[in-house]
């Protein structure tokens, strides 16, 4: 499989799981992804790494069901600088929810609202540089925004974490703006406006790569998790999106056949 250490100013370079069932976690995926899970760390908080074919590729952390926050998944973007990230932010329209932060030798962190309400983090590695293997069955494989402000969401990312941002597509059916472009893109941003359901606020969606997405799915369902949105084809791959069995949503993309 192919391996990074380093990812480009603003890419998602890192993913993680807020779950409140850890062991129910380690279970689900290790079997619908082949993971393995380190031995939670005591001085992060009991936070611990899942490993495909030995390399790093997402975190776990135990979410606290008194906080009242929902099981989810998070993602976090490079950045060569977060206390510069951290002092943008307010004057683009979002909010410092967790300040700068060094995570030991790891790297420093903080976490952020953008400017349409999606919860994101910042990361400036060190030792840890983030996923070693992306867009591989079982690997984290894309990351999409889906939020109700589109164009302020747009001009934050461009303008706080330096996107070098292209508009894929402008029309009232589809708006979509990239990371980069073509085979470059790694991340989009979509209007989702017209189709996120009342309650549910704008987030960063993960996509985890899949030799066959259909399969995955019934996996899924058999180890307890549910299935959010059926299989469909489309120019990128067959896509879903699932629930694992504390609802922390992910989505599945299956690469077109060549």
């Amino acid at each position: 499989m192919p391996r990074t250490d380093s990812f480009p100013t603003g890419a998602p370079c890192w993913t993680d799981l807020f779950t409140s069932d850890t062991d129910k976690a380690v279970q689900f995926y290790g079997e619908l992804f082949g993971w393995t899970a380190e031995e939670p760390n005591a001085e992060f908080g009991g936070y611990f790494n899942f490993r495909l074919d030995g390399v790093r590729v997402a975190g776990c952390m135990k979410n606290d069901p008194s906080t009242g926050q929902p099981d989810v998944w998070s993602v976090h973007l490079a950045t060569d600088d977060v206390e510069k990230v951290v002092e943008t932010v307010p004057a683009h329209g979002g909010q410092v929810i967790s300040p700068a932060m060094q995570v030991g030798n790891l790297g420093t962190m903080a976490i952020l609202l953008d400017a349409g309400g999606a919860a994101v983090g910042a990361w400036k590695a060190m030792e840890h540089t983030g996923s070693g293997i992306v867009g591989e069955p079982g690997a984290p494989s894309w990351f999409e925004l889906h939020t109700r402000d589109y164009d302020a969401s747009v001009a934050f990312y461009r303008d706080v974490f330096r996107w070098d941002a292209h508009t894929m597509s402008d029309t009232p059916e589809f708006r979509y703006t990239t990371l980069f472009e073509g085979d470059a893109a790694a991340a989009g941003i979509m209007d989702a406006a017209t189709f996120l359901p009342e309650g549910v606020p704008a987030h960063w969606a993960v996509y985890f790569g899949s030799a066959n997405t259909d399969a995955s799915l019934e996996t899924v369902v058999r180890l307890g998790g549910s299935v959010v949105m059926p299989p469909e084809d489309t120019p990128y791959g067959r896509l879903a999106a699932a629930a694992d069995p504390t609802g922390a949503s992910f989505r599945l993309i299956q690469p077109p056949a060549a």
